[in-house]
């Protein structure tokens, strides 16, 4: 194998100081200092008093085998004939040595050069990390009361919530829409439990009923039964508790009554229209999504003596039109902050509009009405008591856009968020 070192050339041809250098292996930095006109000191390589000459007009060396590097070409000296051997006086002894010194002195510089830079320091390896420790949230047990069967259902909470998020909300329904029907269902539960509310259940031993009068469920086994075939849908459900798992709503340190309806008339109740209790985070809002729930505006028939019987004025006659100096047979007396009936004056006796809704079975307390030959027509608008969040409207704050956080702060005025685990102490 030849030796690598007769392949390298050092280039310190002439060239422009404006250009970039062309040189792969030089001297030492002898350009900038030429210019600043300070020499190489010792600890360069080279002497203080080899002198490499301007810049830019620097000769080409190339190097010999070996490292030595071959000098310009000068002039042959005057031969002295065959076994001739003249004494040199001392001063060209000195002088030859020199010259020899100036020789050896570029092939230094060349080699120290060629020699590979320092390997750097080994980098110590990182200490391992220490593990975080997951945080393992204990579920409560959340016992159910099944009306069909009368038995009492135990599991564990976020199992209750895809229950009842699989009753309460269309699986269709996008997914921040159905993470914040699962973040109201999960408060509603620990409110009961925190204050161990089993208020409305037959059996004293479970802590909340399947049906809406607190909030519909569907039991592990119907869930097993009826979602088979419908396992991308569960899958959705599941995620929506998963992603939203712990989460409950507060309002001054504690879990909120987080009512919830399935659509509105564009707005929302006051709690006090309808409970007769005022509630700081349940106030009306606007909710214009409402109007795109399927049966928004619905039309029920029922004869004249039914109307008057189910409101416990049977005997009482409904006049076709009430014209002049007489008052109508049925007239709105006042509306609430959310633009449903407040109270409302029938044959001369007063109702609510939520006893309206709940005698004759309306959809809601938002309706108006007319007489057809021996029947009334009433249409409702919108679905459900009205009070706090709006699933219909939920969905459709999703569809344009809103996280489940901003629809549930919209929903439930000035709510905080905190985990379901600190209540479990």
């Amino acid at each position: 194998m030849n030796d690598p070192r007769t392949q390298i050339k050092v280039s310190v041809a002439q060239r422009n100081e404006a250009a970039e250098p062309n040189i792969s292996i030089d001297q030492p930095d002898i350009q900038a200092e030429a210019k600043s006109g300070r020499q190489h000191s010792p600890a360069d390589g080279t002497s203080p008093g080899l002198n490499p000459g301007p810049v830019g007009n620097r000769q080409r060396l190339s190097v010999l085998p070996g490292g030595a590097a071959q000098p310009p070409q000068a002039a042959a000296p005057e031969p002295q004939g065959p076994g001739s051997a003249r004494r040199l006086p001392p001063a060209a002894v000195w002088a030859g040595g020199l010259l020899a010194l100036a020789l050896l002195i570029p092939a230094l510089v060349v080699t120290t050069h060629q020699r590979p830079d320092p390997a750097p320091a080994p980098v110590p390896a990182p200490a391992p990390a220490t593990p975080a420790v997951p945080q393992v949230f204990t579920q409560p047990e959340v016992s159910v009361y099944l009306s069909k069967t009368g038995k009492v259902e135990v599991l564990p909470l976020e199992d209750y919530v895809v229950g009842v998020l699989a009753a309460e909300m269309p699986a269709k329904f996008d997914l921040e829409a159905l993470k914040a029907q699962a973040v109201a269902a999960r408060t509603f539960i620990m409110r009961r439990l925190a204050d161990g509310d089993r208020s409305g259940v037959p059996d004293k031993q479970a802590d909340v009923t399947d049906t809406v009068n607190h909030q519909a469920y569907i039991s592990k086994e119907q869930l097993e039964k009826q979602w088979k075939s419908k396992t991308a849908e569960l899958a959705k459900l599941k995620r929506a508790v998963e992603e939203s798992r712990n989460t409950i709503m507060t309002y001054q340190g504690k879990p909120i009554t987080a009512s919830f309806f399935s659509s509105g008339n564009g707005y929302t109740e006051n709690s006090e229209d309808y409970w007769n209790q005022k509630i700081p985070y349940l106030r009306s809002v606007s909710s214009p999504w409402d109007k795109q729930a399927p049966g928004y505006e619905e039309t029920v028939k029922m004869s004249r003596e039914a109307f008057l019987t189910k409101l416990g004025l049977a005997g009482q006659a409904i006049p076709a039109v009430a014209t002049g100096e007489h008052q109508p047979f049925i007239q709105i007396l006042s509306t609430t902050a959310g633009h449903r009936i407040k109270e409302i004056s029938i044959g001369g006796m007063k109702f609510s509009g939520r006893e309206i809704r709940e005698k004759l079975g309306l959809r809601s307390s938002v309706f108006s009405w007319k007489t057809s030959g021996s029947d009334v027509l009433i249409t409702t608008y919108g679905y459900g008591h009205g009070v706090g969040m709006s699933q219909w409207g939920a969905e459709g704050m999703a569809k344009e856009g809103y996280t489940a956080t901003q629809i549930l702060k919209h929903y439930y005025t000035g709510v905080q968020f905190s985990k379901a685990s600190d209540f479990l102490k």
